[in-house]
């Protein structure tokens, strides 16, 4: 009796308890399955209209679905125990039962349509997602606009949006099937009236529309003026139009559509300086924008171009440089013409030639332009209302520029303009609300590197300073984004940078934003779709092999994973309209 111990008088007055938790639910679900498939207990028959019957439990099925929950709880069914199922596949509806009490499905290219508009009546999301993943597997040329029906048919909103996208990236493959020409004539016109179509030339817009319109010429002649307001004639070449659309036979008999066709022939005879008629038909498709890169370094393929497609995510070799030209600046006039200008040979030498790119030829090649007045190496360049500014630079070793000039492109003339405060040679240069701002840079003779930044204006010819930058900069890049100056990368005199700062006139000040992803010295810089693109550059003599983008809304960079044919350093980039013409060769 001594060694006994005493229980605590708390402990001896507690309430035990243990709680059990059952780890699956399967077990239970088998059950009532084998329940439904022996008829036991089963209070409901689904009739479809081929007279099959499903048997069921009213409890499963509302638990399951929302529409079954509220036919069984709300209305006149509750009290029924045969349901007609209307306009439901009979397959469809078993397969989707049998989910309910097993929560496995098989979906295929057979079946899909079926279960995803029965899914859709029956509210059970779970199924419709995995129809829509399944379609948005399946895209391709053969299918896209059939999937785009279905998914605008049942509000599955990702999947028309992809569906969508996808149909404008891959229009060319798409219309040359069978679905298209089953398109009514109000599909039809939406999609060509479209902006974001993306299109090798204009070309294959009109083939596509003679296409569908002789698929069944009875009834669809009589609609051609309406499809032909909507093909963008004048972007379409001069010979395409002589030799091949006017000598249509549907075009010969259409007097609307020779309207159309005098219309983008008198664009052709536009001189520059006319004024472009101001209607869908002279829009370039927005999609059709893409960046046009050339070599800024010392490299065998410094007479190199390329352009990168944003949306499709790929480069394509562009037409060969006639000059071999390091650190040239790139500017774009009238919409069409890519100025190469200045930069130095393959022996450093600086240069005052400048090429020319016309866009709109039809054998899009680089020719000489008018040479500028001063040598410029590493300068910068902006243009305001198609006048081509080249700013500082250096014309020997050891001299920066303080020196301004100006290209008239009606004239075809350069005249200097003011002096900038301070000789700058490799600085970023900027184009604001027709104000050009020239930033930082480099003094060879003082070996200083700045953080100044001042601005010109041309109705006054006068250069004005303006808050000075967070850091020292030189060999950066510069873009313009939604009314707001970037200033990315560069040098600041010790180290390569990957930092970047925004100026807003409205504020007065530099801010700085998020890091790119690389340090990158004497990178390319551009704004397309409200991104800010950056392509390539240079650290420590090595080249960054890589483009990346900057989202103002994230405050994030994103790097693009396509990448260029061959690594330079995309000294000079710019922003165009697709080169129609462009014997183009992609690689990624």
């Amino acid at each position: 009796m001594e060694n006994l111990k005493q229980i605590p008088e708390s402990k001896k007055c507690e309430q035990a308890k243990y709680e059990y938790i059952k780890s699956s639910y399967a077990g239970m679900f088998e059950v009532l399955q084998s329940l439904r498939q022996d008829e036991v207990f089963c209070d409901i028959k689904l009739k479809t209209d081929d007279k099959k019957i499903i048997f069921a439990h009213k409890v499963v099925l509302a638990s399951a679905s929302p529409y079954f929950h509220a036919m069984f709880t709300h209305f006149s069914e509750r009290n029924h125990d045969v349901v007609v199922m209307k306009q439901l596949d009979s397959t469809a509806l078993q397969v989707l039962v049998n989910f309910i009490y097993t929560g496995k499905i098989v979906i295929t290219e057979e079946n899909v349509r079926d279960l995803l508009s029965a899914a859709n009546l029956l509210q059970l999301q779970e199924v419709k997602e995995a129809c829509c993943n399944f379609l948005q597997s399946q895209l391709c040329s053969t299918n896209c606009l059939s999937i785009n029906a279905i998914a605008d048919l049942h509000s599955c909103t990702e999947l028309l949006t992809s569906s969508e996208l996808y149909i404008h990236q891959h229009f060319s493959e798409a219309a040359d099937g069978d679905e298209f020409l089953s398109l009514s004539s109000e599909e039809v016109i939406k999609l060509i009236s479209s902006d974001k179509l993306i299109v090798p030339s204009e070309e294959k817009v009109f083939e596509c529309v003679i296409r569908w319109v002789k698929h069944e010429l009875g009834s669809r002649e009589c609609v051609l003026p309406q499809l032909m307001e909507h093909v963008r004639l004048p972007l379409i070449s001069n010979n395409y139009i002589l030799n091949k659309v006017i000598e249509e036979s549907l075009i010969k008999d259409c007097i609307e559509c020779k309207e159309y066709i005098r219309e983008a022939l008198h664009f052709h005879r536009l001189k520059p300086e006319e004024l472009i008629p101001q209607n869908i038909r002279f829009k370039p498709r927005q999609a059709d924008k893409v960046i046009l890169a050339v070599d800024g370094m010392d490299t065998k393929f410094s007479n190199g171009t390329e352009f990168f497609e944003p949306k499709m995510s790929r480069w394509h070799n562009g037409p060969e440089m006639i000059t071999s030209r390091k650190n040239p600046g790139l500017a774009v006039v009238n919409d069409n013409l890519v100025f190469a200008v200045g930069g130095s040979t393959d022996h450093f030498e600086p240069l005052r030639s400048v090429d020319v790119l016309d866009l709109s030829s039809e054998s899009p090649c680089w020719k000489p332009s008018v040479d500028m007045i001063v040598k410029r190496n590493i300068l910068g360049v902006g243009v305001i209302n198609n006048h081509v500014y080249a700013v500082g630079g250096h014309n020997y070793s050891d001299s920066a520029l303080d020196s301004a000039e100006v290209f008239d492109y009606n004239t075809q003339e350069w005249h200097m303009i003011s002096s900038m405060s301070t000789r700058r040679s490799d600085p970023g240069i900027g184009v604001l609300d027709n104000l050009l701002y020239a930033a930082g840079g480099f003094d060879q003779s003082s070996l200083q590197t700045f953080d100044t930044v001042e601005c010109y204006d041309p109705n006054i010819d006068t250069w004005t300073p303006v808050a000075k930058m967070c850091g020292r900069r030189r060999g950066f890049g510069v873009g313009v984004l939604n009314g707001v100056l970037y200033a990315v990368g560069g040098h600041d005199g010790l180290n390569c940078l990957s930092s970047v700062e925004a100026y807003r006139p409205s504020t007065g000040v530099w801010t700085t934003v998020a890091d790119m992803n690389f340090t990158r010295l004497r990178a390319g810089v551009v704004a397309l779709d409200g991104l800010l693109y950056v392509v390539g550059g240079s650290y420590n003599c090595y080249i960054v092999d890589s483009t990346e983008y900057y989202s103002p809304e994230t405050n994030t960079w994103t790097i693009v994973t396509a990448s260029k044919n061959y690594p330079h350093t995309s000294g000079g980039i710019v922003a165009i309209n697709m080169p129609r013409h462009f014997k183009t060769c992609s690689y990624s």
